[in-house]
């Protein structure tokens, strides 16, 4: 048998924690060159300097990572002279700007150290980038080495845009069900068979703490449930990721909810929301799909008490979209390792993307949605992304005077 390599994530968690950088890094080189979005950078540019205050660490530069994780910025930044310069990465923000950074790091063979500023993903600690055109539609994936050390700075993650945390949540809730669904017909050798029962605690912090972590993160208020949310969507499905991940040979660490993302990115609609938001939908998908039907009553239910959508016009898409989400999830890594015997066909994931909009209709969207997007549009104007608009065509009819608050 040949051998194989698992590198884990390692991470440090809490308020102040950028003081662990100089001891941390000190094998890897002394000079750095932080790339990542700008608000992020800016958020976090006085806490990192301060954090190597007195040391042998030196920043040559806080750059922009190109707003997208494509080949094309990450060949744009490899090109730059401070780039080649610097003895290390430090990759500050989200996910596509971690993944970008992962791109430029593994080209250049550079020790990478990411800083995520949002709670939103798990692309800070996973041996993967999402690739996507420069158009925004998704191109390809990317298998790069993980970090070599993730700081989570939780005062950053409490000061962060309250969407992304709420997308991230239900991001993070396809994790268990899609490994579990993926790999059910395999014969699990031991990295993936700890990776599929890793993701069996995935779903249940996320239950139990969101909402109040969503409370919390709008107070600015670093709390005990915030940085269980937090560790739950960064680490935990992050490790889930690294162990199921190993394409050509086998792929469990997404499945037919993030089929739905993938199809959403070529519709109009798909394009005004957050990946997460989609997957949550997507979730609701794959549990119709395989007959989960209490499973799913039981997110669905979670989804409305968060304002996440229980059906397709929450993300402005109509059924009319299907055909063409259906041609593009068939284009995905998720489509080729779909279990050979669960029939997934083209005509069966349109299916199930119809009796779950009849489900989420039927169920009766609360005015739960309507207020949180009102929230959002209200608290989050200064960012970046133009809130106001997630849900200008939602219905009146869709709420009630008793749902407001």
């Amino acid at each position: 048998m040949s051998y194989y390599s698992v590198n884990l994530p390692s991470y440090t968690i809490g308020e102040g924690c950028y003081k662990e950088i100089p001891h941390t890094t000190r094998f890897y080189g002394k000079t750095a060159v932080v790339i990542g979005g700008k608000i992020a950078m800016s958020k976090a540019k006085d806490k990192i300097l301060e954090g190597i205050k007195d040391s042998d660490v030196e920043i040559l530069d806080f750059i922009w990572y190109g707003g997208d994780s494509t080949y094309e910025n990450g060949n744009a930044l490899i090109d730059m002279d401070v780039v080649k310069k610097a003895d290390m990465i430090f990759a500050v923000g989200g996910g596509r700007a971690c993944d970008t950074c992962k791109y430029v790091a593994n080209e250049m063979d550079k020790p990478l150290f990411c800083f995520p500023t949002v709670a939103s993903n798990c692309a800070s600690v996973t041996a993967i980038s999402v690739i996507y055109n420069p158009d925004g539609s998704f191109r390809e994936y990317y298998y790069p080495k993980n970090a070599n050390h993730t700081f989570i700075e939780s005062s950053i993650i409490a000061d962060s845009p309250e969407e992304l945390l709420w997308a991230g949540i239900g991001d993070a809730l396809s994790k268990e069900c899609e490994a579990v669904f993926a790999s059910k017909e395999d014969e699990l050798s031991h990295t993936p068979m700890m990776g599929v029962q890793l993701s069996k605690i995935c779903t249940t912090p996320l239950v139990e703490y969101g909402k109040k972590a969503l409370d919390d993160l709008r107070a600015n208020k670093v709390s005990y449930e915030l940085e269980q949310v937090a560790l739950d969507i960064i680490i935990s499905t992050g490790l889930v990721s690294n162990m199921v991940s190993a394409a050509p040979k086998y792929y469990y660490n997404s499945s037919l909810a993030h089929c739905v993302y993938y199809g959403s990115t070529i519709t109009k609609g798909g394009e005004k929301h957050l990946h997460g938001e989609i997957v949550s939908l997507g979730v609701l998908c794959l549990l119709t799909f395989g007959k989960e039907y209490e499973e799913r009553e039981r997110i669905a239910k979670f989804n409305l008490s968060m304002g996440l959508p229980v059906c397709f016009e929450d993300i402005e898409i109509t059924e009319d979209d299907f055909d063409a989400m259906a041609e593009k999830a068939m284009t995905t890594t998720e489509w080729d390792f779909k279990p050979e015997n669960a029939g997934v066909t083209k005509e069966s994931f349109i299916q199930c993307m119809k009796e779950t909009d009849e489900y989420g209709r039927s169920i009766g969207v609360t005015g739960v949605w309507m207020i949180l997007c009102v929230k959002i549009a209200r608290n989050f104007k200064l960012y970046d992304r133009n809130v106001s608009s997630i849900h200008k065509n939602i219905k009146k009819d869709r709420c009630t005077k008793n749902e407001f608050h």
